[in-house]
């Protein structure tokens, strides 16, 4: 599973539209296996949105991102936890254990409320499941 993160200054980089630096970092279940920033070159958001797809971005951590690059984003399959702020590193470590929707990671002036997402955003967890399901590598245990 890939995370990626904007970052600016070691920060969420507070609008993804805008964002020049990507870090991507490659989750197994057993945990980190690599991590690598790119430069987000691509001012055309399609073509950013492109070049996502293309490096195989499952979720997408930001802070403000525009309704029509949102869109995109969904509609190419990329699952996106929007109005998150803090430090990259803490980010990522409250997304994989569970915590991230803590009203601290919270852009301000936001409640949560996330819209066109019926649900909250999946965990780390949830989203391994998920994928593994996808993929065929795994099963559901029977209710």
């Amino acid at each position: 599973m890939r995370i990626a993160i904007p970052v600016w200054d070691g920060k969420v980089s507070p609008v993804f539209d805008t964002a020049s630096r990507l870090l991507i970092v490659e989750m197994e279940d057993q945990g980190e296996t690599s991590r690598f920033e790119i430069y987000l070159d691509e001012h055309d958001l399609s073509r950013r949105c492109f070049r996502m797809q293309g490096m195989e971005i499952d979720i997408l951590i930001c802070g403000a991102i525009s309704r029509p690059f949102s869109r995109m984003i969904m509609a190419s399959g990329i699952e996106i936890i929007p109005e998150i702020s803090g430090h990259a590193e803490e980010v990522l470590k409250a997304y994989l254990k569970g915590n991230l929707f803590h009203s601290r990671f919270l852009m301000p002036g936001c409640k949560g409320n996330r819209p066109g997402q019926a649900n909250r955003p999946l965990t780390f967890k949830e989203s391994c499941r998920k994928k593994r399901k996808k993929k065929g590598q795994g099963h559901e245990k029977g209710r």
